[in-house]
């Protein structure tokens, strides 16, 4: 079975995690788990990130924005990613890094 679009974004995105040795996870949003939480949520160098990953044009769901704003509000950081800006999360983690 191929995998999706969004899946092949959300793989290129764990590779550059694992790459500078990010503890991230894909949280479970069904049954006790909250709707709208990033697709993926990461801890780098004492820095929460919320990441949701997309295909093409695609846009964050008005649920999923808000969750987002949530998470910035709290000075975590947030990233909507998709096949053209994934460059934008290794970029951040080496800003970190410096």
């Amino acid at each position: 079975m191929a995998a999706t679009p969004e899946k092949k974004v959300k793989q290129k995105v764990v590779e550059i995690l694992k790459k500078h040795g990010a503890y991230y996870f894909y949280p479970v949003t069904g049954g006790f788990g909250r709707s709208g939480i990033p697709d993926i949520i990461v801890c780098f160098d004492s820095r929460f990130i919320g990441i949701e990953c997309k295909a093409g044009s695609n846009k964050p769901t008005a649920l999923q924005e808000m969750e987002m704003e949530k998470i910035r509000a709290a000075l975590g950081k947030t990233f909507v990613i998709n096949e053209t800006n994934i460059h934008e999360v290794e970029e951040y983690l080496l800003w970190i890094k410096r």
